[in-house]
């Protein structure tokens, strides 16, 4: 992984991220850890948790902590915030990674549908964030959290309700904690990731055996990215790696997107026109020159 940050940016900072045994929250814990921070990865299964903690100590050379934790938990959660604090003194960084989504049309969910998602992404980062923030601020001591947020949580989006739901929500504790907390140190800001591909979220989102012939090509996200291609695990973890640091020490309650441009592609209304060939835009210069 090439980082852009020097090796010893995170010497004596101590790290948790939600979600970190895999995807994008396994690559934060790596990149973290060749920056030189103490990692504790958390997530719901252990034995996952352990596996990614022995391949992070191949690949940089160092341990990761885990600690089987359910985010939905708030009593487990602040026994875990208040046992980081009691061993290594302070936790200097919280990435809010652990998620849950689904595709579906909206009306084929039952209430435990949407509250299996919202307890996770929008109560979990809550209870998360609030063990960090109370200990913080009775210890008077800086701190700073991460969210991972996506596009859609600011424009919404058809079939995943549930998490443009949850993770709208996030983005809404993001900026509202970035105005009330700052006063004690603590920023608070969010990544707003486009496609990124993870294998697991991927495979269980876009199921290709499942689709007809010919519509997983036409479902690739690069399709409609002005940048044609996706996203990749290093510029998102170079990206968190620097919100953490204190070379951002300034940036607060800000929610900073990474999609190559897709979601101002679908915002603008105009933007279809690109499908027009060059041939085409002659006959109506043509055509306005005539009529002015």
């Amino acid at each position: 992984m090439n980082l852009m940050l020097a090796h010893d940016t995170f010497k004596e900072k101590t790290i948790l991220i939600t979600g970190g045994g895999s995807g994008l929250g396994f690559s934060m814990a790596e990149g973290l850890l060749m920056l030189g921070a103490n990692i504790i990865i958390a997530g719901r299964k252990e034995e996952r948790l352990r596996s990614a903690a022995e391949t992070l100590r191949e690949r940089t050379g160092r341990t990761a902590e885990v600690s089987a934790l359910d985010v939905r938990d708030a009593a487990r959660v602040e026994s875990l915030v208040y046992q980081i604090f009691t061993q290594y003194g302070n936790l200097d960084g919280l990435i809010n990674n652990a998620a849950g989504n689904f595709i579906s049309p909206t009306e084929r969910l039952s209430a435990n549908a949407f509250s299996s998602i919202i307890d996770i992404v929008l109560k979990g980062t809550v209870h998360t964030t609030l063990a960090a923030g109370k200990n913080w601020i009775e210890k008077k001591q800086k701190g700073n959290v991460l969210n991972i947020a996506t596009t859609y949580a600011s424009t919404g989006s058809g079939f995943v309700v549930p998490s443009a739901t949850a993770k709208a929500g996030v983005v809404a504790l993001t900026r509202s904690l970035g105005a009330e907390w700052g006063r004690y140190g603590i920023r608070t800001n969010a990544i707003a990731p486009g496609p990124v591909p993870t294998e697991g979220a991927w495979s269980r989102l876009f199921p290709k055996e499942a689709l007809p012939a010919g519509m997983a090509e036409k479902m690739d996200p690069a399709r409609k990215i002005p940048l044609g291609r996706v996203g990749t695990h290093e510029e998102l973890v170079n990206l968190a790696c620097f919100l953490l640091s204190d070379f951002s020490g300034f940036i607060n309650g800000e929610v900073v997107t990474m999609d190559g441009g897709e979601w101002l592609q679908g915002a603008g209304e105009f933007n279809w026109l690109k499908e027009v060939p060059a041939p085409m835009w002659d006959a109506i210069e043509a055509m306005t020159r005539k009529g002015q």
